[in-house]
């Protein structure tokens, strides 16, 4: 048998020496990345590359890479000749404001980012990880969709990541920021993760590009046009967030990581205020306007109540009719979810359903207490309303309210009729604490279309009609639409001075903070399409 030093005297040991030489010479060359004239083209294009996005992402120096020596094994097509290292991506994890963050950069300098099956395999692997510790992962994507040369494995390389997607949803924080193409199957891993970003100009997501719209359509357009930022910012809704350059875009990607936690077992970061918890807000009154059709900007008034008047809002371009918007109350993480009577009088339609149930299942998902400030007139009514689906869609609003553990606060902040009521989080579908200010309406409809139904007969049997109207209009908002019809009902908690909001709305959270609550035993719900 031979003897262990045998074999040393027949193949002695590398000289660590030099094996670490050559371990310093392919970390500079990796350091160096690939081709400088790709690097030219990607600045001249206005992007930056994959390391330069992931060193304004993360703390300085904090950024730790992994499977940076990773290489495809593909072969046919020339690919067994183009063997770069890193196959197209950077994988790891850093901090951001001090805590763990995982994320992948598709690097658009190798094969055009495009994914093949080695590509795919770090992007698992990082998610993975992410998933394991507990910690929130930011994809940074700018790649030319599925590595055709590598056929059907590219495409399950893609779905390996829709089924981690799906696994990590309402488990840790997922962000997508968009900032290249990001075309065909690619495209549907944003739309899975809990926040989308996007660059003006530069980036773009859609299924089929425009050659293939005008080849089955005949319809003309640019790819900004198709799935350009602004599109999915304003029309969409596929982004939340649209930036006109990459810095100030990932300074907010940094921002948001802020106010969330690191998994749905945490609470958010708490950061200690300035703002005193007892400022009254006075300048609420004048903000509001008395006459309920007069509109005015629910933003001003999240701004008067919120510390420093700071807040965050998801898809300000689009359903602007419902302001949804991240802010702190005394150092603690909200969601505020706000009719908005600057648009479309406030109403809740479809899109607007759609965009405050999803930010309400994703505050619930991640242990975000909610604030509901209530100034709604009703459904937007419409033929096409109906016929779109508007039961549907706005029953999505209704489950997500419903299904919701965290702390619920409502304030009726002027009116809140019918349906739409019910809708935005009262007292009915599970609201800990509904509060309403002394010129709060709360009813079935307004007094004037409720008195042209149920004073139908009268009015018209009267000799003179529109005094009849006027005389019961006023009855009926004496009798039913007083401010404390629905407080002597149990239905409001308490009708507050406007200038004591702030206050009463820490004081109730501070109270909802250890709140517990749990549903049923269930696979999962069925939440309406």
């Amino acid at each position: 048998m031979t003897t262990f030093d045998e074999l040393l005297a027949v193949a002695p040991p590398p000289d660590l020496r030099r094996s670490t030489d050559e371990l310093k010479r392919l970390k500079k060359e990796l350091g160096r990345g690939p081709d400088p004239e790709a690097t030219r083209r990607q600045h001249a294009k206005g992007k930056l590359t994959a390391p330069e996005r992931l060193e304004l992402l993360f703390d300085d120096g904090t950024f730790t890479e992994i499977e940076p020596l990773r290489r495809h094994r593909a072969t046919g097509f020339g690919l067994q000749d183009r063997k770069p290292h890193g196959d197209g991506v950077v994988i790891g994890w850093g901090l951001v404001h001090g805590r763990t963050v995982f994320a992948y950069a598709h690097d658009f300098r190798v094969f055009g980012g495009a994914l093949g099956e080695a590509h795919a395999e770090k992007i698992h692997k990082v998610m993975d990880l992410a998933e394991a510790a507990g910690a929130p992962v930011v994809g940074l994507s700018d790649g030319a969709g599925a590595r055709i040369q590598e056929g059907v494995t590219a495409l399950a390389g893609y779905g390996g990541i829709f089924r981690r997607n799906t696994r990590s949803s309402g488990v840790i924080p997922q962000i997508s920021v968009v900032l290249g193409p990001c075309a065909g199957g690619a495209a549907y891993s944003p739309a899975l993760t809990d926040f989308v970003f996007m660059v003006r100009g530069t980036s773009q997501m859609f299924i089929t590009g425009p050659d293939v719209v005008q080849a089955v359509t005949g319809e003309q357009i640019t790819q900004d046009g198709l799935g350009g930022a602004d599109v999915h910012a304003s029309l969409s809704g596929v982004s939340g967030f649209v930036h006109d350059d990459e810095a100030d875009c990932l300074a907010d990607v940094r921002y948001l990581l802020s106010l969330l936690p690191q998994n749905n077992r945490e609470m958010p970061p708490v950061a200690p205020s300035d703002d005193p918890a007892e400022r009254r807000t006075d300048a609420l009154a004048a903000l509001v306007p008395a006459d309920p059709q007069q509109a005015y900007d629910m933003r001003a008034v999240i701004e008067e109540i919120v510390d420093d008047g700071e807040h965050f809002e998801v898809h300000a371009g689009w359903a602007q009719n419902v302001v949804c918007t991240f802010a702190r109350l005394d150092g603690h993480v909200v969601g505020i979810v706000a009719n908005q009577p600057a648009a479309l009088a406030g109403v809740l339609d479809i899109h607007g359903s759609e965009k405050a149930a999803r930010f309400v299942q994703t505050c619930d998902a991640f242990n975000i207490p909610l604030v509901t400030l209530v100034d709604v007139p009703g459904f937007l009514p419409g033929v096409d309303q109906e016929h779109s689906g508007i039961i549907r869609h706005g029953a999505k609003l209704l489950y997500a309210y419903c299904n919701a553990t965290v702390p619920r606060i409502s304030l009726v902040v002027r009116k809140a009729y019918g349906g739409a009521y019910i809708v935005m989080d009262s007292r009915s579908i599970g609201a800990d604490l509904s509060f309403a200010w002394p010129t709060n309406e709360i009813a079935v409809m307004g007094a004037e279309g409720a008195a042209n139904v149920v004073f139908r007969r009268q009015i018209a049997a009267s000799d003179d009609p529109d005094a009849t109207r006027a005389r019961l209009i006023k009855e009926y908002k004496a009798e039913l639409m007083h401010p404390y019809y629905a407080a002597e009902r149990g239905l409001v908690d308490d009708v507050i001075d406007p200038g004591e909001t702030r206050a009463v709305l820490i004081r109730s959270l501070a109270m909802l903070r250890a709140k517990k609550a749990d549903l049923p035993e269930r696979k999962h719900g069925n939440p309406p399409m």
